[in-house]
């Protein structure tokens, strides 16, 4: 009577240099775009214009992220603009509601 081993078999296998670049690019991408925001943050004075610039940033490392960790850039075209054309009416209705909420109101 022999006994098998059925021991699941590890493979290593080496880093992919062109994965863990690619990484830090995108690090590097949400890095900067992260610094611009605190420079706003700490340099414009609350109201309309530093309110749009944070959603503006803020669609762009989303746009960013989406793109790169869950492959939309590489999607077909009607995907994309399946999701960015209602992006687009959410963008408006927040500008909408904000606009609405700095403006007084007229006696």
């Amino acid at each position: 009577m022999s006994h098998h081993s059925h021991e699941p078999q590890i493979t290593v296998l080496p880093p992919n240099k062109e994965k863990i670049k690619q990484l830090w690019r995108v690090a590097g991408i949400l890095a900067a775009v992260t610094a611009v925001e605190f420079v706003i943050a700490f340099t414009l004075a609350h109201g309309v214009l530093k309110t749009a610039l944070f959603v503006g940033l803020t669609i762009v490392k989303a746009a960013y992220i989406v793109g790169e960790f869950m492959h939309l850039r590489h999607e077909v075209k009607v995907l994309i603009w399946s999701i960015l054309i209602p992006l687009i009416f959410v963008v408006w209705m927040l500008v909408a509601f904000l606009w609405e909420g700095f403006t007084l109101p007229r006696i």
